[in-house]
């Protein structure tokens, strides 16, 4: 049995090593690179990107790492770790610390110093809820572990700021200009963790804010948490890592660095110094050590405000030739007949997906739209959600129902419709947003967060 089981590894290692050749490489670190990893928690940065810092390191590049939390929310994990149960608040900021220390050990390890990791202490499990509730005039979000509202950690660089939007954003803009980057890797904007979504989101408005100060970095986006994968589970450095299989439709396209046995090795050592976390998880977390690191982003939408442009014919084209991902056995995908378009027509954004007939009018959508202006500060434009049940909704803004007026929705045996217009969302020039339907049958790409960059023509 045990013979048999090591032959279906061989096989089926043998069988991805040659799909994953079909993954382009990422640009090699140059000694003159300047990189700042961005981890949602400790250990993220090694999970997907232990390889980069080797390299990196050996190359002689300039690397910082921004740890967005502490990974202080993670109580299961630590129940078994400490054997005891954690409930009071110095307890969580105990977790904490420990998540620091193993996150210093670690990257020592992989030959970065201590001053070459930066710590924000912002809350874990809740930093979604703050960039899509707390800003500005809203009150601080209040952990729902720690209890507390502010940065609890006096050796952060964020110590003792509240828990809000414009506080978590400005640090990364002060961060970004003194480190100046040429090269950013962060987490997902498909990843399931909503720490791990919120941190691109705030990335890539500061990077707007920023674009005048220095040019755009390359951003590469490292995928951690997605349902089912990766697969097998538990340490296998004799295979590939391969993107799950629920991103085969969709647009994103795929990079890989190829690790040497050695880096594999290395980055396996660096993730056993998370104790906290591999005594519960180990069987998942060593996963990720494998002979290779995928990078993956969507292209961005470009939609223009002249009802006589058809952009999202151009955007579906762009699917069905491939030229949007990486041209793989799988990457010829057509569009489905779930997937979701964006236009704009008389002032309105337009969003439709196609239904399957059996759903009729029973269907559940939530959207969220967060839009950018570059003539508005981010934190006073409107962070929408519009959640809908066959033909009503509700529209929430900054967490609170609001009335609004001019949206609408269409529902066909075919079709949902959603309208809302370009005013209502304070004319955006770019929008970040995620379309989600129950039931989901939606692709990857309307489930992710998406740019969709919008050209201000008059209306003809």
């Amino acid at each position: 049995m045990r013979k048999a089981i090591a032959l279906i590894f061989i096989i089926t290692g043998y069988f991805l090593s040659a799909y994953a050749q079909d993954i382009p490489a990422i640009e090699p670190i140059k000694g003159t690179d300047k990189i700042m990893i961005f981890a949602p928690h400790p250990d993220d940065e090694a999970l997907g990107c232990g390889g980069i810092i080797q390299e990196a390191v050996k190359a002689g590049a300039d690397v910082r790492i921004i740890y967005l939390t502490h990974g202080d929310h993670n109580q299961f994990a630590f129940i078994v770790y400490e054997k005891r149960l954690t409930i009071r608040q110095n307890e969580f900021i105990h977790m904490g610390e420990v998540r620091r220390k193993e996150a210093v050990k670690a990257m020592e390890l992989l030959g970065l110093k201590s001053e070459n990791l930066i710590f924000l202490g912002y809350p874990d499990f809740g930093t979604f809820a703050i960039f899509s509730q707390h800003w500005v005039k809203a009150k601080p979000y209040r952990s729902i572990l720690t209890r507390i509202s502010s940065v609890p950690y006096k050796s952060d660089f964020s110590y003792g700021f509240p828990y809000k939007g414009e506080y978590i954003l400005s640090d990364l803009k002060s961060l970004l200009l003194l480190y100046k980057p040429n090269k950013i890797f962060v987490s997902h904007l498909a990843d399931v963790n909503g720490d791990h979504k919120a941190l691109p989101l705030f990335l890539e408005v500061a990077l707007a804010d920023l674009r005048n100060d220095f040019p755009r970095p390359k951003v590469y986006h490292y995928l951690i948490h997605s349902v089912g994968w990766p697969l097998p589970r538990h340490y296998h450095p004799e295979l590939s890592l391969l993107p799950p299989e629920k991103f085969d439709q969709a647009s994103v396209k795929w990079e890989q660095r190829i690790l040497a046995p050695e880096e594999v090795h290395g980055k396996y050592q660096s993730m056993l110094c998370y104790r906290s976390q591999t005594s519960s998880s180990a069987f998942y977390l060593l996963s990720f050590c494998r002979k290779n690191e995928l990078f993956g982003s969507a292209p961005e939408i470009d939609l223009f405000t002249s009802p006589k442009s058809s952009p999202v014919a151009d955007f579906f084209k762009q699917l069905s030739s491939g030229k949007g991902g990486q041209k793989t056995k799988k990457a010829a995908a057509k569009p489905k007949p779930e997937d979701v378009s964006y236009r704009i027509a008389g002032g309105n954004l337009v969003i439709t997906t196609k239904k399957r007939q059996e759903l009729d009018r029973r269907l559940i959508t939530v959207l969220y739209i967060f839009g950018y202006s570059y003539s508005r500060p981010f934190p006073l434009m409107p962070k929408i959600r519009i959640v809908t049940k066959y033909n009503r909704y509700k529209v929430f803004k900054e967490g609170r129902v609001i009335k609004a007026d001019g949206i609408g929705i269409k529902i066909t045996r075919a079709e949902f419709e959603i309208r809302i217009p370009l005013s209502f969302l304070k004319d955006p020039d770019f929008i970040l947003v995620s379309f989600r339907a129950n039931p989901d049958t939606l692709p990857q790409d309307a489930l992710s967060f998406r740019k969709i960059n919008i050209t201000k023509q008059k209306e003809q």
